[in-house]
């Protein structure tokens, strides 16, 4: 049983070309989106021949838009039959028409493969140099759907902004309406917080004078009850004449002129975008801080406030001062914070309710295998003969010299083994290659069923396979292996359903093996094996 294990590593593929009976070529290999290319298969057949080209809607990732009548041309005693196809692509890249199979006398032939690319942009053949087609790079995984979660976010976060400035431009117009004792309190606070600002030094005049005049025309409004914010420069000094006479303020002239200077500098500068001097605005701000104490001191005193409000000292009040801030900020940030949770689990719902839970469950929390299919894959050759293939991670070269047995050594020229990943992980690729030295029949259905026996020791039940033919892109016949089977952890005991796919090729001395295994129903799995199958690649064996 242990010989059987070690013969199963040694599966390899060998590269199987069919007999030439078919010419293929095609007109182009570059072209633009959307144009045809023109693929030609031709076959030298004698009269009683009969041959059945492929009827087929697409070739691989092109789309079949025209298939033309075969043409039939008589040379001596034989029949050349020429089929042509048009096809073409919509989107840009590197494409590679795959091998299609012809029936002569229903013996199947192959045609060959050709790489060509579809460009967005006129292609040039006359001025500009031209090169070779490199090989073909798979597609990235581009921007996919992040920018849609990236856009979510920004979207999330704006609004959150937006509700914080205004809860709390709400809240601070409130704290100012309730902390403020006086209007001349409320003023002469307003014009220290402007100069913090250091508005001035920022160059930003006109925002300087427009809240320095409010907070003048504020007051007024509070302390003289002059409509002063809804006033024009003109009526508000009226306004204030007229009120001075009623109420019978002690105003001097030079009070009034001073802040009808101020209120005309600041039309100018929001208006007629005047620039006053450093010493002018510094001039203009002590004027409106006087004007203000001035009418304080000349409104005549109102009605004492309560008696309990007086009891209270300075202390006190700073204290429900803080109190309260503390609490309108506390506020403010649980509406903040509630609003965002409540945006994100929105967002979330909608995303479930359109994609589904799962996608939504893979792209915030993660996924091993997406992981895999969108990270930077690695097309690498291993062993001898060659398995050129490309995979997610870069597979561990074994070494098969210290876990063979003498007994098979003495049948094995060479083997080679390289892994990723184990049976009980969330996928697991193996490529051996191996050349024997003496000549055998290899059998692959055999090779297949020694594979699977082997498996069922490493903890694989309840098997079920499936085979057909396989064919790479060269045109290399193999047989494939696929079904499922229930993998047991060995540490847990667990059971997992887990899906599988074997690839087996013979050479003249060697085989080569690919082994592909993961869980079932691993929709990112699946695109990773496919993937893998498409860039398979085999050489020749060598002697």
């Amino acid at each position: 049983m242990k010989l059987k294990f070690y013969i199963f590593l040694f599966l390899l593929s060998t590269a199987v070309f069919a007999q030439k009976q078919v010419e293929t070529s095609i007109d182009t290999t570059k072209n633009k989106i959307g144009a045809e290319f023109k693929l030609t298969l031709k076959t030298v057949v004698n009269a009683n021949s009969k041959v059945v080209f492929p009827k087929l809607k697409r070739f691989g990732p092109l789309e079949v838009i025209q298939s033309y009548p075969v043409d039939t041309v008589k040379k001596n005693d034989t029949y050349e039959l020429i089929k042509k196809y048009g096809l073409t692509q919509f989107d840009s890249g590197r494409y590679v028409i795959p091998s299609v199979q012809i029936l002569i006398d229903k013996k199947p032939y192959f045609s060959d493969s050709i790489r060509v690319e579809v460009a967005n942009v006129k292609v040039d053949t006359l001025q500009q140099k031209m090169y070779d087609i490199k090989d073909v790079t798979a597609a990235d995984g581009g921007i996919g759907d992040w920018w849609k979660y990236v856009l979510a976010l920004v979207i999330i976060l704006a609004i959150g902004a937006g509700i914080y400035w205004y809860v709390k431009k709400h809240q601070k117009k409130k704290i100012e309406e309730e902390v403020y004792k006086t209007p001349i309190e409320k003023a002469t606070s307003l014009l220290n917080n402007l100069e913090s600002k250091e508005l001035v030094q920022k160059g930003e005049i006109k925002e300087y004078y427009s809240e320095l005049t409010d907070i003048a025309r504020n007051y007024i409004e509070e302390a003289i009850h002059i409509p002063a914010m809804e006033s024009t420069t003109s009526e508000l000094i009226e306004a204030i004449r007229t009120a001075s006479t009623k109420k019978k303020m002690t105003l001097t002239p030079e009070t009034v002129e001073n802040l009808e200077r101020v209120l005309r500098q600041a039309d100018l500068v929001k208006f007629a975008k005047s620039k006053p001097l450093e010493f002018e605005i510094t001039d203009d701000r002590n004027k409106i801080q006087k004007v203000i104490l001035t009418l304080d001191n000349a409104i005549p005193t109102e009605v004492p406030a309560e008696e309990e409000d007086q009891l209270l000292n300075e202390a006190q009040r700073q204290k429900q001062i803080q109190l309260q801030l503390k609490k309108q900020r506390n506020k403010r940030i649980a509406i903040t914070v509630g609003s965002v949770l409540f945006l994100l689990l929105a967002t979330t719902t909608f995303f479930i309710a359109t994609k589904g839970f799962t996608y939504v469950k893979d792209n915030l929390i993660g996924h091993p295998t997406k992981e895999l299919l969108e990270g930077e894959w690695v097309k690498s050759e291993y062993g001898n003969p060659g398995v050129i293939i490309e995979t997610p991670k870069v597979l561990k070269r074994m070494d098969t010299q210290k876990m063979l047995p003498k007994e098979t050594m003495a049948l094995i020229k060479e083997m080679q083994l390289f892994i990723y990943g184990s049976m009980i992980d969330n996928f697991y690729v193996t490529v051996s290659t191996s050349k024997f030295k003496n000549p055998v029949d290899i059998d692959l259905p055999k090779a297949l069923e020694g594979t699977l026996k082997i498996i069922e020791l490493q903890g694989g039940q309840n098997i079920i396979v499936k085979q057909e033919d396989f064919q790479t892109n060269q045109g290399i016949q193999g047989i494939k292996g696929y079904g499922t089977m229930s993998i047991i952890d060995p540490n847990s005991k667990t059971s997992t359903k887990s899906y599988y796919e074997i690839l087996l090729f013979k050479q003249d001395q060697g085989l080569q093996q690919i082994m592909i295994l993961h869980k079932e129903g691993d929709t990112y799995a699946n695109d990773i094996t496919t993937r893998i199958l498409n860039s398979v690649e085999l050489k020749k064996a060598s002697n």
